[in-house]
């Protein structure tokens, strides 16, 4: 008999198969002796008292023998001789657009501005010791995206555009350990990503498609409503069937070049603000009622959101024992993220806190039309850039000091790399976006004791939330209005906002283009 049981336990119970195996053989009515196995389903931490519990889920092989996981492996076909359609990126959304296209039969020509996934590396390293930004190879441009070096969170509530299951699947078949199958926030880590993305590189090669790194697309070969191909920055002319947009929010000149010819694109709104940074002590004593985590408890996050003056001012991309890192892809910009390892076994907890940006607050900016977005987070970021000094220096203060409106005379430790700079931020910042902040912070000291201290940094600044432009396209076909073979993808396009999220628009945009083909 196979049976799937629900369990709520204690986290050493949920820890060991010896503890837990005679509570599942309690609920099913069983001797312990009977199973055979303890298949986990699902695993989810339950902190909202000080009793904290584990929700675990397991299938019980009882007097049965023991079945293997249920892990999809897609059926990669051949496709050297196939029908060619170019994808524009290599992160999540092109990668699993191109290996979906290898199992509809077509072949994928991937187009990389940045380098692949071990060379991009040495870029990183430039940027955080040399304050050295190369705009083709960062922490948003290059094999694997924003997401391999920039923490590689699985989890979204994208439930409705595709399987969730499907993607996680074959990140397991390509490197990724089976637990993202069952935890309830799946997290891969920026130390085990870039091998999973060389795995799904070497498939798509393997049967049969093409990426082409250290290209960049210039332009647009245009024949009448069709795309006929791309043409480099070195003038190569790279043909193709049908084109994917796949990449992502930091690609302005893309959306520069698609405005210059005139194809529809929409300013669409966003949110910005700045990372604040605590000791992974403090939010683990907050969130776990002043106990120790201990081994058997993960580092802990938190989710935080309040309505100030009609805005949104929330958490974003919680990165638990982890970094801030710079995100620039400019050498005159400065931007920050945030990141964890696969342990999240750093001493620093950090997160992105944001204000809503609606196109209301863009009029100043209206003379840009659809790129006012752009513009204004732009304008923002080279400001920031200076507040630090003109390199990747970035602007600080302690928590307390940003919302009381006075400079820091000193500063926390902080995981970011290049540098902090005592900065005024509460001046420095848009007003729309500072007043928020400044008020939001005490409200989120009021939900989470103890988060409102000096102890903690704000790091400016958080701009690359999502896209400021959406690329419109058919909600059946996913086709562009304009263009029958251009299919915009994923979260530079406005659909997406996450890997999983945008391995799904990417699997989604590839099928799309097959029935586009077939018809």
């Amino acid at each position: 008999m196979i049976q799937d049981i629900q369990l709520v336990c204690s986290p050493e119970e949920a820890a060991s198969y010896q503890k837990h195996l005679p509570l599942f053989a309690r609920q099913a009515g069983v001797s312990p002796n009977q199973i055979n196995s303890i298949q986990l389903l699902n695993r989810s931490i339950d902190a909202r008292s000080r009793n904290i519990k584990v929700n675990l889920g397991g299938r019980l092989f009882i007097d049965e023998e023991i079945q293997p996981r249920e892990i999809l492996k897609p059926d990669y076909k051949d496709v050297s001789s196939a029908k060619r359609i170019l994808i524009i990126g290599c992160g999540p959304a092109g990668m699993f657009a191109a290996m979906r296209c290898i199992e509809l039969g077509l072949k994928p020509i991937v187009i990389e501005r940045g380098k692949d996934v071990k060379s991009r590396r040495r870029d990183l390293k430039a940027i955080n010791r040399d304050h050295t930004v190369n705009p083709e190879s960062n922490y948003c441009f290059g094999e694997g995206g924003a997401g391999t070096y920039s923490d590689g969170k699985l989890y979204t509530r994208s439930k409705k555009r595709g399987s969730v299951k499907r993607v996680l699947d074959i990140l397991v078949n390509h490197g990724a350990v089976e637990d993202i199958l069952v935890d309830a926030h799946p997290h891969i880590g920026t130390n085990k990503l870039p091998k999973v993305v060389e795995n799904m590189r070497e498939t798509i090669l393997h049967f049969g498609g093409e990426i082409h790194f250290d290209t960049r697309m210039d332009d647009l070969i245009l024949k009448g409503n069709r795309i006929t191909g791309i043409r480099t920055q070195n003038g190569d002319v790279v043909d193709g069937e049908a084109l994917i947009l796949a990449t992502g929010h930091s690609a302005r000149d893309v959306f520069e070049l698609l405005h210059r010819h005139k194809i529809d694109i929409e300013a669409k709104p966003f949110a910005m603000g700045v990372r604040v940074e605590h000791s992974q002590e403090l939010i683990d004593k907050i969130q776990y009622h002043g106990q120790e985590r201990g081994d058997l408890l993960p580092a802990a996050s938190y989710k935080l959101v309040e309505q100030v003056q009609d805005r949104g001012v929330y958490s974003f991309c919680m990165c638990p024992g982890g970094f801030i890192v710079p995100a620039a892809t400019a050498g005159n910009e400065l931007v920050v993220n945030g990141m964890s390892p696969s342990k999240r076994d750093n001493k620093f907890a950090n997160s992105g806190i944001v204000v809503a940006i609606e196109l209301s607050d863009l009029r100043k900016y209206s003379k840009h039309g659809p790129l006012a977005g752009l513009a204004f987070q732009q304008e923002t970021e080279q400001a920031i850039w200076k507040a630090g000094g003109s390199d990747q220096t970035a602007p600080a203060q302690r928590l307390t000091d940003f919302v009381k409106g006075r400079t820091s005379s000193t500063l926390n430790d902080c995981s970011y790399m290049p540098g902090l700079h005592s900065s005024p931020m509460h001046d420095i910042l848009p007003s729309h976006i500072g007043d928020r902040l400044r008020q939001a912070f005490p409200k989120f000291g009021q939900k989470m004791r103890g988060y409102y201290t000096e102890d903690a940094n704000i790091v400016g600044i958080e701009s690359r939330t999502s896209s400021p432009v959406r690329i419109p396209r058919k909600r059946d076909t996913l086709q562009h209005p304009q263009i029958d073979n251009l299919f915009p993808c994923a979260e530079g396009a406005g659909y997406a906002g996450g890997i999983v999220s945008a391995g799904i628009d990417g699997e989604n945009c590839a099928e799309a283009v097959l029935s586009y083909l077939s018809n």
